[in-house]
This record gives structure tokens, C-alpha cells and sequence, in this order.
């Protein structure tokens, strides 16, 4: 007769709690999309989306992002890496996971990186498409940007990025290596924000058809530089939320006023090509690397971290 702690491996097996502690990461892909698509319908189905519902979303700072996006965004990679972590890991894990959000000491070339190198490139690649006719931006768009960038950091960048690569990304690469996860997660991620397309937020109804196309090469190729810059400065989630607001901000406020003469069917393609080019030189540069250290040996080579 078996006794009670010999049957418990059986039963924690065949519980949610087992399959979540078998499949962490497919867990937490699935319960991200679930749980953010769920929070997006109202948006969606409102009139700042495919207009079923007769409610639009009030704005703050001239958006309804902000009330329709958040919400979804919050419940879905933060929210699903905390649990799946404390699932499967417990309190250690957990320690580990908000760790790296602290990670604020770090060579300073990489701030420069992401809050210089960001702005520069994506203005040598809107100097390219929009044929060598620029404009210098206005007072008030420089004077919004840094507030600009600090909302970003604590809305969009700290929903997502907990969730994508603290989460996702160290897990990933021990499994597939850093390029490997590179090409995995980028199409996981530009997939999570599919929904987003039928709203203002992806330009409904207006939008062409190339937007969405554009936006995942877009995250498969930017994913490669997040995924270096995470890496390089031992895995410093600021670094990365940094980095992925600073696209954001520079695409919303300054890219406008800088290149009017592309167009807004143009400007995902442009920023796309752009990102490709960068992944492509930190792939040829790093020999597929990414700057990742094997597990074991990253006390001993810690590159980039001050």
C-alpha cells in the first residue's frame, strides 16, 4: 500500500501546478497572450477599435493608450513571469527575477547606447528614407522628450519587459542559445501586440496591410540589439526598458517633425529595415553570441557591467 508522500509526486504531477512547473515557458507565452488579449477586448471592441461597442476610451496626453492598452499590457508578461515564477521557483527565483530590475550599475557607454545610440540610428535611417530632407524638431517635442521617456519607462517599459526578457530570455538561451532565443522570442513578441492592430494603436482602420508585416520583422530584428544589450550589461532589465522606450519615444514625438516626407505607410518599413540592419551587424560582430555568457561562467566574465 503506497503511502501519502509517495503518492504526492503523482498528484502534483497531473495538477496545474505540475504542468506549470513542467512547461514554465510555454505557460507563460500562452498566459500572456490569454490574459492581455482578454484585457485588450474592451479596447478593441470599442470605437477606438472595430467599433461594436459604443464607448470610446478617454485620453490622457492626447491617447486612449493609456486606458485601452495598459491595462492588457499590465495583466499579460509582468503579470504571467510573477506567477509562473513563484510557481516554479519560489522565493529564490523570485529574488532573482526582481534582481535584475534593479540592475542599474552599469557602464556608462551602455546608457549612451540606449539613450543616444536609439535617437542617433533611428535619424540616420529616417535621413535615408526620407531622402536626405530633415527638419530640425520643435522646442516643445525636445522639451517633452525626456518626460516622454520616463512615462514610457513606467508604463510600456515595465509592463513588457519583466516579462520578455527577464523572464523569457534567460530561459530561452539556456535552451536554444542567445541566437536561437533571439529568433524565438522576436515572433513571440510581435505576435502579442497582433490584437493591438485592429485598434488606433496599430492605425485601424486606415492601416495598410504592410503595418503588421513590417512590425514583426521589426521585433525580430530589434530583439537581436535587445537581446545584445541585455546580455552585455549582465542582464540589466532598466538597460533593456530603456532601450525599447527609447524607440518609442523617438518614433512618436521627434520622427514626425524630423521627416515629414515619409510617409505613415512608410515609417514601420523604414524602422524595420533599420532594425535589420543593426541585428544583422551585432549577429556578424558578436559571431552569433549576442554577448551572451554560458550559465556558470557569468560571475567570471561580466562585460559591460560597472
Amino acid at each position: 500500500m503506497m503511502t501519502t508522500t509517495e503518492l504526492q509526486p503523482d498528484v502534483e504531477a497531473g495538477s496545474v501546478r505540475g504542468l506549470i512547473r513542467r512547461r514554465p515557458l510555454t505557460t507563460f507565452f500562452i498566459l500572456t497572450n490569454l490574459l492581455s488579449w482578454l484585457g485588450w477586448l474592451p479596447y478593441i471592441l470599442s470605437r477606438n477599435g472595430l467599433g461594436v461597442w459604443d464607448y470610446g476610451f478617454p485620453e490622457l496626453l492626447g491617447t486612449s493608450q493609456f486606458a485601452g492598452v495598459l491595462p492588457g499590457a499590465f495583466l499579460g508578461p509582468i503579470g504571467s513571469a510573477l506567477l509562473v515564477t513563484i510557481v516554479t521557483e519560489g522565493r529564490s527565483g523570485l529574488r532573482i527575477w526582481v534582481g535584475r530590475l534593479w540592475r542599474w550599475r552599469v557602464h556608462w557607454q551602455w546608457y549612451a547606447i540606449t539613450l543616444l545610440g536609439v535617437p542617433a540610428a533611428m535619424l540616420v535611417t529616417g535621413f535615408v528614407f526620407s531622402g536626405g530632407r530633415i527638419n530640425a524638431p520643435s522646442l516643445t517635442a525636445l522639451g517633452l522628450y525626456v518626460p516622454l521617456l520616463l512615462v514610457q519607462l513606467l508604463t510600456t517599459g515595465l509592463a513588457e519587459e519583466p516579462g520578455w526578457r527577464d523572464f523569457a530570455l534567460p530561459r530561452l538561451q539556456q535552451r536554444f542559445g542567445a541566437l536561437g532565443a533571439a529568433m524565438l522570442l522576436g515572433p513571440l513578441w510581435a505576435i502579442w501586440h497582433l490584437p493591438l492592430f485592429l485598434t488606433e494603436w496599430g492605425g485601424w482602420p486606415e492601416a495598410h496591410w504592410t503595418r503588421p508585416v513590417a512590425f514583426i520583422i521589426f521585433c525580430l530584428a530589434f530583439n537581436v540589439v535587445m537581446s545584445w544589450v541585455f546580455n552585455r550589461t549582465g542582464q540589466s532589465l532598466p538597460l533593456s526598458m530603456l532601450m525599447h522606450v527609447s524607440v518609442n519615444t523617438f518614433a512618436s514625438i521627434i520622427w514626425t517633425e524630423t521627416f515629414p516626407a515619409i510617409t505613415e505607410v512608410m515609417v514601420l518599413p523604414a524602422t524595420a529595415i533599420g532594425a535589420v540592419v543593426a541585428a544583422v551587424a551585432i549577429i556578424v560582430a558578436t559571431g552569433g553570441q549576442l554577448g551572451h555568457v554560458p550559465a556558470g561562467a557569468e560571475e567570471a566574465v561580466r562585460e559591460g557591467v560597472g
